[in-house]
């Protein structure tokens, strides 16, 4: 039965993992964004799974994963750990690592070079001190080799319905069920357990008395979402376009194509320029059923997922 079970978990497991194929057209430089990155930077991936899409209709994100950076394994100073990432990691020495927690295969350590094709972002944490970076890593690693926590992606999901399809006093026992262990996790929990060991601010809840102190209060690590490093004020978000304005100097300088306009998703056929003109002369007082249907969708998406203080 256990195998039976085993079997069944692994086929949905590996249907909900499926990837799209990456983007015909890149949106960074991802050589110039591993040269650049620093010890316990967070990297934000656009998923192209089944599961990262319903990731992004909970979290109204389109950032679905996140991983942290450890450095290559020459990096690691600290022989004990170094130890058990090399148990966990047969490769060089000299490829920059990443430590990620995935669906079916749980928190792992991996080379980045597998999101070469992804859209990426680096949310970078202000002022860290090599010293808290040390820290960061040492708990991240030793992680590695913790289960997935696929009930917690489920109880994350709740908080985000609102009160008429789940009400709130159903929510009061979220992540109950394994208070104090340290068995599973997800990739965003991680980061947020890591940085929060060492007291530094990702989306604190701030109070203010009377008398004008203010206190930071800690926010529960299981609630995070890939996308709060991005909206940190405490992160500094680096992007590394494909070709930067900053490398050519004038935006005019861009070699663009003046020939196909191509669709907002790069995926559709292109329309020639003639195409284009005439498209765009068409009335536009009566939209297209296609129209219709997505903006109903969207109302109906921005309803369903209205943040629970809207009531």
């Amino acid at each position: 039965m256990k195998d039976f079970a085993h079997f069944l978990w692994s086929k949905v497991t590996g249907w909900l993992m499926k990837e799209r194929p990456p983007p015909v057209s890149p949106l960074c430089d991802f050589n110039r964004l591993v040269t650049e990155l620093r010890l316990a930077d967070i990297i934000l991936v656009e998923g192209r799974s089944r599961v990262a899409d319903v990731i992004k209709i909970v979290t109204q994100s389109a950032w679905t994963h996140s991983a942290i950076y450890i450095g290559c394994l020459d990096n690691i100073h600290h022989p004990k750990l170094k130890s058990w990432v090399e148990k966990q990691y047969k490769g060089d020495g000299q490829t920059p690592l990443i430590v990620e927690a995935l669906l079916g295969e749980g928190t792992i350590v991996s080379p980045i070079e597998r999101y070469r094709k992804d859209h990426l972002r680096i949310c970078r944490a202000a002022g860290l001190s090599k010293e808290d970076a040390q820290q960061v890593i040492r708990h991240v690693c030793r992680s590695i080799g913790n289960e997935y926590d696929i009930r917690h992606l489920l109880d994350l999901a709740r908080f985000f319905f609102p009160w008429f399809i789940l009400p709130r006093r159903w929510r009061s026992s979220l992540f109950q069920h394994n208070v104090g262990k340290a068995t599973k996790t997800v990739c965003s929990c991680l980061m947020a357990e890591a940085f929060t060991r060492i007291n530094y601010p990702i989306l604190p809840f701030i109070d203010r008395s009377d008398d004008g102190t203010i206190r930071f209060y800690k926010r529960n690590p299981r609630l995070f979402t890939p996308s709060d490093f991005d909206y940190s004020p405490y992160f500094n978000i680096v992007k590394y376009p494909f070709l930067g304005i900053d490398d050519i100097h004038l935006y005019r300088k861009l070699p663009w194509c003046e020939q196909d306009i191509y669709y907002n998703d790069g995926r559709n056929p292109a329309l020639k320029e003639s195409e284009a003109i005439a498209l765009a002369k068409e009335p536009t007082t009566t939209p297209s059923s296609g129209v219709v249907s997505s903006i109903i969708h969207l109302r109906d998406q921005a309803h369903f997922f209205r943040k629970k203080e809207g009531g």
